[in-house]
């Protein structure tokens, strides 16, 4: 395997919350095409992340998020890292969100056919390994749109 140079990284995930933190991002944007979270904190005993949302999710759809994500947990996607440079990222994948002192070399992370996002952080094989997703609770933020769903991985 070629030896790449990638992005200093200062953080120790808990690789089953991490994996689910994909997922999350991306049932989010299906459900309510929304952009991935602008603010996620990820710990092994709880974590949150919120959303900018047009309007306050319904009861109906907060269970629609849990019921996804441990649908798409129980289907046990295979987690796999692709190596792009900068001018070959694929068109799902926005460099917006990369530090501007990126690497020209790029980690994605890819969940089955679900998600693809760079990252260089560490995840579970697959989604099975995750264990259940459960939510804890919600905030709505009326003025700002914010959307934080609080979550634990069991």
């Amino acid at each position: 395997m070629d030896d790449y140079i990638l992005n200093e990284h200062n953080k120790e995930e808990f690789p089953p919350a991490h994996t689910a933190e994909h997922l999350l991002n991306q049932t989010m944007i299906r459900i309510f095409g929304c952009e991935r979270s602008y603010n996620a904190h990820i710990e092994r005993k709880k974590s949150k992340m919120s959303f900018r949302l047009d309007s306050k999710p319904s009861r109906q759809e907060e269970r629609e998020i849990e019921r996804r994500m441990n649908e798409l947990i129980e289907e046990d996607l295979p987690v796999t890292f692709e190596f792009v440079t900068l001018d070959t990222l694929p068109p799902e994948v926005s460099p917006d969100r990369l530090p501007p002192d990126a690497s020209d070399t790029i980690r994605l992370v890819r969940i089955g056919d679900y998600d693809v996002c760079p990252c260089i952080g560490r995840h579970v094989r697959s989604t099975a390994q995750i264990g259940r997703f459960e939510m804890l609770g919600t905030n709505w933020d009326e003025h700002e749109h914010s959307f934080r769903v609080r979550f634990k991985i069991v």
